[in-house]
C-alpha cells in the first residue's frame, strides 16, 4: 500500500465507486492522527507497565479528531495505523470511539445528555450481562451488578452496560460516571495497557428509559439519523474494532522481524536465502493483505448498499460477521510463524515482537473473535437454515 494509510486507500476506492458523498466529508474533516504516531509509539511501554493507556496518549488521540470519526472504514483504517505503533492504544481508541456510533442510534435526549459536555466526551462499555441485575420501574429501570472487561474505562465519563430484562430481552444501558465504580482487576498476559477493568454498581441506580438501547433496534437498524451510514448494522461496526487493531500490530511485527534480520547474530545474507524464513515472511504479508482487503471490501459493499437505499442482505451480514471473527485467528497463527524464528532476544520480557505475540493471543479471547458459532450460522444459512444470530 506504499505510504498511503489503509483509510486513504479505501477512501480512494470508494470515491471511484460512487460513495464519495460520504467519504469526502470524512476526508475533509479535522482528522489527522499521523503527527501523533511517533509519540504514541514512545508512550506504549509506559502504558503497558501502568496497565492503562496514558492520559497524554488519549489527549493526543482526541486532539487528532479520531474520536469523532464515525465513518466505519475511515476509523477502521486509522485504528490499524495506530496499532502499528501500539496495539493496546489502538484497541482502546477503536473501542471507545465506536460507542459514538451506538449512541447515535439512541434517543436524541441520550445524545444530549452525553455531548452537552462536548463532542470528545468518551464512553466505555461492558456488554456481557452475566453479572447484571435489572428491574423495570416507573420511567425506566433499576440496575446494579458487576461487568468485566471495560476497556479504557478510566478515561471515560460514561459507560454502556448490557443486561437482560426479564420477560423482554437484552438492552444496553447508558450511565454517567457518578453511578458506577471502576474496580482494578486488569492483571493480564497481553493488551495490558487497555485497562479493561470491571464496572461495579453495588446498589441499584435509576436508568431512564431514554438512556437504553434495545438489541433488536440495533439488529433492525432503527434510528433517527439522516445520514444513511447509520443503516449499517451496529454489530458490523462494533465487531471490527476488536479485531482491526491486530492488522496494524502484525504489520509492526513484520517490520520488527525484517529490521532485526539486519542485526541478527546470524548472517543476514543467509536469512534472505533461507527458504523457510522467506516463506514465513511471504505468508505473513499475504495474511495481512487478505484480512485487510476483506475488511475494506465488506465496508465498501455495505456503504454502497445503504447509499442506494437498499438493505444489506441477511446472508451478507452473516458472512461479514464470520469474516470479522476470523481476523484474530488468522493473524495469531501468523505472529506465531514469525515468533518461532525471531531469535533468542525475543524470549525476554519487553521484547517488542513478544509483546505483539501476547497482545494478539489475548485478543483471541474476546467472544467476538471466536469464529465457531459464526461459521455454523453462515454454513447453516447457506444450506437453507434461518439466521440464528441477532448481533450481525
Amino acid at each position: 500500500m506504499g505510504e498511503d494509510t489503509a483509510a486513504q486507500s479505501s477512501s480512494h476506492r470508494a470515491a471511484g465507486s460512487g460513495t464519495s458523498s460520504v467519504t469526502e466529508t470524512v476526508a475533509n474533516s479535522e482528522i489527522n492522527i499521523v503527527p501523533q504516531l511517533a509519540r504514541l509509539k514512545e508512550l506504549g511501554p509506559q502504558a503497558r507497565r501502568d496497565r492503562q493507556v496514558t492520559v497524554e496518549a488519549m489527549d493526543l488521540i482526541k486532539a487528532s479528531g479520531f474520536m469523532r470519526a464515525l465513518l466505519p472504514k475511515r476509523w477502521g483504517g486509522l485504528e490499524a495505523t495506530i496499532a502499528e505503533q501500539d496495539m493496546s492504544t489502538a484497541w482502546v481508541a477503536g473501542v471507545v470511539a465506536v460507542h459514538a456510533y451506538q449512541l447515535a442510534l439512541m434517543s436524541e435526549q441520550a445524545q444530549d445528555d452525553v455531548y452537552s459536555a462536548g463532542p470528545n466526551t468518551l464512553i466505555s462499555s461492558s456488554y456481557n450481562p452475566a453479572g447484571a441485575r435489572v428491574e423495570a420501574c416507573d420511567g425506566g429501570f433499576m440496575l446494579h451488578g458487576k461487568w468485566g472487561w471495560s476497556s479504557g474505562s478510566e478515561h471515560c465519563s460514561w459507560v454502556l452496560l448490557g443486561a437482560v430484562i426479564p420477560g423482554e430481552g437484552y438492552r444496553t444501558f447508558l450511565l454517567p460516571g457518578m453511578d458506577y465504580e471502576i474496580e482494578d482487576t486488569w492483571f493480564v498476559y497481553g493488551l495490558q495497557a487497555t485497562g479493561s477493568n470491571d464496572i461495579v454498581i453495588e446498589h441499584p441506580v435509576f436508568v431512564p428509559d431514554h438512556r437504553t438501547h434495545k438489541q433488536m433496534d440495533g439488529f433492525n437498524c432503527i434510528h433517527n439519523q439522516p445520514n444513511p451510514m447509520y443503516n449499517i448494522p451496529w454489530a458490523q461496526i462494533f465487531t471490527r474494532v476488536v479485531s482491526t487493531a491486530a492488522i496494524g500490530a502484525l504489520k509492526h511485527a513484520v517490520a520488527l522481524f525484517t529490521d532485526n534480520a539486519g542485526t541478527s547474530s546470524t548472517d543476514p545474507s543467509k536469512l534472505k536465502d533461507d527458504p523457510d524464513i522467506t516463506r514465513r515472511v511471504a505468508e505473513t504479508i499475504n495474511d495481512i493483505d487478505e484480512v485487510e482487503t476483506i475488511l475494506f471490501r465488506n465496508f465498501d459493499c455495505m456503504m454502497a448498499a445503504v447509499l442506494n437505499g437498499n438493505e444489506i442482505a441477511m446472508i451478507d451480514r452473516v458472512r461479514y460477521r464470520y469474516q470479522a471473527s476470523l481476523v484474530i485467528d488468522k493473524l495469531a497463527v501468523a505472529v506465531d510463524r514469525l515468533f518461532d524464528v525471531a531469535g533468542g532476544r525475543n524470549v525476554f520480557d519487553g521484547a517488542p515482537i513478544q509483546n505483539i505475540w501476547r497482545d494478539l493471543h489475548i485478543a483471541r479471547s474476546h467472544v467476538a473473535n471466536n469464529p465457531t458459532s459464526f461459521a455454523r450460522n453462515l454454513g447453516g444459512m447457506s444450506l437453507g437454515a434461518e439466521n440464528a444470530d441477532v448481533f450481525i
